[in-house]
């Protein structure tokens, strides 16, 4: 491990170093701000290095999360033949220009760095000399102490362990802890940005359920290994979270998925600033709709009062307006056998009598 780390071992203690020349000016070359902002500035370095990898991330979320659908049928239509399968798969990446390995780059890329400043930090805290940290920097370093506690110091440490170090057991397990609930913290939020704001809504896939998932599992990870974590180290992971979290803010303000929260505020932004050009169809539909909103008239709210009054006066026309109902039909009626009696009489008057013979004659 060493002969294959080695060369790392000296690049990440000679930035180190590099980095606690320029900081134990202010702080001074003991002082645990000088070796902490050390490790801090670190992380910046590696994480600056791997931007076009973050970049590479991005693009291959958005076009795993695109193909859930073209994937989910071809697992349906080859299911009961897994080599088929594996084979159209593999021509959907090859044809649309996805690595499925591309989300996970940049953490691939960073865990040689993060072993490597694990062993350096544990070197320190065996008082063993690594890279270019000789041994009068590695007494000054492990003297160091954020909040109390050795940048070499973890969790399981007994109290003898840290005696030696300089520490008593209630600091280093208070500071540990805290940096740990923060780290767990920082890793949880930055998995629930991407799924509540940049993920796309209108599709419900599979592989959102995986990303809801790791959600809650990588935070529950971090805070078991966390515990045989040095506090270097823990400053070293809750840096590269809380630069995560920035960076994916930025990208998804900058942007965001097609039919995600985020890409709808930034299309409702653009829109009050006159920068979106709409289509004229869609606007005459939107403000027909408004329209059509504002035109509706609301019942007015009534008090109990009222509307038990209401309730009271409700038979009551009921009663009267069967009653007219009543009375008029008993009008029509008399009215009809009226009309018909004198319909009758008029019809006995106008006939007339036969004559007799003798009259005509």
């Amino acid at each position: 491990m060493d002969s294959i780390l080695g060369p790392l071992y000296t690049a990440v203690s000679w930035i180190i170093v590099q980095f606690h020349k320029l900081y134990s000016i202010p702080f001074g070359e003991s002082s645990g701000w000088a070796w902490g902002l050390s490790i801090v500035s670190l992380v910046i370095v590696i994480r600056i290095a791997l931007i076009p990898l973050f970049v590479k991330q991005i693009k291959s979320t958005r076009n795993m999360q695109a193909l859930q659908p073209r994937m989910k049928a071809i697992q349906e239509r080859y299911k009961n033949d897994k080599q088929r399968q594996s084979e159209e798969m593999m021509k959907l990446y090859k044809e649309t220009g996805t690595n499925p390995l591309s989300s996970c780059l940049p953490i691939l890329a960073q865990s040689p760095f993060f072993i490597t400043l694990y062993q350096v930090l544990n070197r320190i805290a065996n008082d063993t000399p690594v890279g270019v940290l000789n041994q009068d920097l590695v007494d000054s370093a492990r003297e160091a102490k954020i909040f109390g506690a050795p940048i070499a110091a973890t969790f399981m440490d007994s109290a003898a362990e840290l005696q030696e170090l300089g520490a008593n057991l209630a600091d280093v397990r208070v500071v540990t802890v805290v940096m740990i609930l923060m780290m767990s913290a920082s890793q949880f939020f930055t998995q629930r940005q991407l799924m509540t704001k940049n993920v796309d809504l209108t599709a419900k896939t599979p592989f959102m359920q995986q990303q809801k998932m790791l959600m809650y599992v990588f935070p529950v990870i971090f805070a078991v290994f966390g515990i045989n974590f040095p506090v270097g180290v823990l400053v070293y992971w809750l840096t590269t979270n809380v630069w995560t979290l920035g960076q994916q803010m930025y990208v998804i303000k900058r942007n965001p998925t097609p039919g995600s929260l985020a890409f709808q505020q930034r299309q409702e932004k653009l829109r009050a600033k006159g920068k979106l050009k709409e289509d004229p169809a869609e606007v005459e539909a939107k403000q027909a709709a408004h329209e059509a909103r504002a035109r509706r008239t609301q019942p007015k709210r009534q008090t109990k009062a009222q509307r038990a009054a209401g309730a009271q006066h409700t038979p009551q026309k009921s009663a009267d307006s069967d009653a007219q109902k009543t009375a008029g039909a008993e009008r029509k009626s008399v009215g009809e056998q009226n009309g018909r009696s004198s319909h009758g009489k008029q019809q006995a008057h106008g006939k007339k009598k036969p004559q007799s013979a003798k009259t005509k004659k």
